[in-house]
This record gives structure tokens, C-alpha cells and sequence, in this order.
């Protein structure tokens, strides 16, 4: 499949003129499509109108998809990428006409309410008047969520195997102990080296790359007893249970509609 790169620029946090004090942008990606590491002087909102996306900050990656989105605060070198049938929705605000709602990225509900204020103001005829209400309103439902999906990679050498295979098949059976034998440490070294690098522990990792890979597969219309077992779950209640511990969610809240 056709993979599009695209080079965008890095500007540090500042007041730019903009007609609005909120501005939206939308694109449908026919391509694969990453972004290099770059970063806006304005705040920005990324959610999706269908399709998943991926930001990464650092050693930390979130999946952005029509149920929850990301805010982005100005300045934040990030990278991205979008999958092939994804529409990208965005809305940029204006650094001088609000208080970042985060000082580090976080997750953003995208509740019908949000939604509906935020489609409004894609309306370009909106009277002037109006768009004030709307923009107010939007700054006044939102707000960070405890929900997000949050990947934190680990970076030593002894974790990157294991983190690339997961990565590539989520589904990999693979337990602690295995990796363990295969790699030729003890189950607590693995342990340790999870707990620091990423704050949580080998089962709960493997469980958000499963999680981050399972909505992709939702978003893109796959039934849940397939995305069960393609992420390597035996049913789908247990990929339904496990899903909810890791996002507050069920996974219905991204199936593809």
C-alpha cells in the first residue's frame, strides 16, 4: 500500500492572528500518512471523524479516533500518523485567546456535545455573533479525561525486542515467563525494566497494544469476535473485559457506524 510522508515545520509557542479564535481543518487520507516531528504555536484538538490516528510525544504514543481525541498544547514537538480511510478533524486555538487546558498533552472525550459545537463551527457561514457563542461553549465543555490511549514505548535494549514484537503481532501468546527464557533473564528483570520505563507492568502493556491495535481494527468496520482474535484474545467477552480495564470504554464506543 502507497505510504505518503509529509515535512512540516516546528514553531515555538506564540500569539498568531487568526480570524477565530478557534479554526477547524479536515482531510480524508485515500494513503497511509505520517508526519514528521514538528509542532504549532496555537493549541490544537485532534480527533477523527471516522479512522484511527496515532500521535507520539516522545517515548509516549496516543490513538486519536472519533471517541476520544487529543489535546496538543502549543509547541509540543509531535509526530503522527493517519491509516488509509481516516478522516482527520482538527481544531486549532488560539494561544493568546485561551489557557491550555493541559500543560502536557492529554486525552479529550469527544462527547456528542463537543461534537455538535465543534461541526458547528466548521460552518463558514456561520454569523459572527454565533460563532462567539459556539467558540465559548466549546471552551466551556472542554476539558481532559482520565480515558485516553496512551502507549509509553520502552527504549532500553532489552525491552525493544520485546516491544517490536508486540507491536507488530499484538496477538503474540507470548507470556513474561517466555520472553524471560527467551531472552535469558528472569521474569523480574523484565518486570523491573517495565515498571521503569513505562509505569506499569508487562501484562498491562501488552494489554494497551492490544487495545491501541484493536481500535484501529474497530474504527475500520471489523467485527469484535475478529478484532478479539486477531489481538489475541480466546473470546470476546474476555477481549471485552480487558478492553474496558485498559479504556474505560467498550468496544462498541469505536465501532465503525
Amino acid at each position: 500500500m502507497t505510504r505518503e510522508t509529509r515535512t512540516l515545520p516546528a514553531f515555538e509557542a506564540g500569539p498568531v492572528e487568526v480570524p477565530f479564535t478557534i479554526l477547524g481543518w479536515s482531510e480524508d487520507f485515500a494513503h497511509d500518512t505520517t508526519w514528521n516531528e514538528h509542532s504549532h504555536p496555537f493549541h490544537e484538538l485532534l480527533w477523527n471523524e471516522r479512522g484511527a490516528s496515532t500521535a507520539v510525544v516522545g517515548a509516549r504514543a496516543w490513538t486519536v479516533t472519533p471517541a476520544l481525541g487529543l489535546w496538543m498544547p502549543a509547541g509540543t514537538l509531535h509526530s503522527g500518523s493517519a491509516i488509509a480511510g481516516t478522516r482527520c478533524r482538527a481544531n486549532f486555538f488560539g494561544f493568546d485567546t485561551m489557557t491550555s487546558i493541559s500543560e502536557t498533552p492529554a486525552g479529550v472525550e469527544i462527547t456528542p456535545l463537543l461534537r455538535l459545537l465543534l461541526e458547528r463551527l466548521a460552518d463558514t457561514g456561520l454569523p459572527d455573533g454565533s460563532r462567539a457563542v459556539t467558540e465559548a461553549m466549546v471552551l466551556d465543555v472542554l476539558t481532559p479525561s482520565p480515558r485516553e490511549l496512551l502507549l509509553h514505548m520502552p527504549v532500553s535494549e532489552l525491552l525493544r525486542p520485546i516491544a517490536d514484537a508486540v507491536r507488530e503481532d499484538p496477538g503474540d501468546p507470548r507470556t513474561l515467563a517466555d520472553w524471560a527464557s527467551q531472552l535469558g533473564v528472569s521474569p523480574r528483570t523484565i518486570t523491573r525494566a517495565f515498571n521503569t520505563e513505562t509505569g506499569t507492568s508487562f501484562a498491562r502493556w501488552v494489554a494497551a497494544v492490544r487495545a491501541q491495535h484493536a481500535v484501529a481494527l474497530l474504527t475500520r468496520g471489523w467485527e469484535v469476535d475478529a478484532v478479539a482474535e486477531e489481538v489475541g484474545y480466546r473470546s470476546a467477552s474476555a477481549f471485552g473485559a480487558a478492553f474496558r480495564r485498559t479504556t474505560g470504554l467498550t468496544p462498541g464506543a469505536f465501532r465503525a457506524r
